[in-house]
């Protein structure tokens, strides 16, 4: 199993529209083969700071999320809302 933090500080006036996007990704993310969970996080000291918590059976699965056709279409839009880079980390059980 592989784990996926996905870190975003998102524009203050940007948040909502940024969450908006998100709605289709995560539906159609969650019936992605491979995909065990996918959910959005929403820091509480700082709602600018949101954070895609996702659990993939493994890094097949991953890479065949990141060229779906979904991802492919949202995940640009979000990225013109964010402050600065995507801090992605790929985690796995020792």
């Amino acid at each position: 199993m592989l784990k996926v933090i996905a870190k975003c500080l998102v524009k203050a006036e940007e948040i909502q529209t940024f969450k908006q996007y998100t709605i289709k990704l995560i539906e159609e993310t969650r019936k992605e083969a491979g995909n065990i969970s996918y959910a959005l996080y929403e820091d509480i000291a700082n709602p600018q700071i949101i954070t895609f918590i996702e659990e993939w059976q493994d890094k097949e699965a991953l890479d065949q999320h990141m060229n779906s056709e979904h991802f492919r279409e949202i995940f640009p839009k979000l990225k013109a809302l964010q402050e600065k880079e995507i801090e992605v980390n790929l985690y796995k059980k020792c």
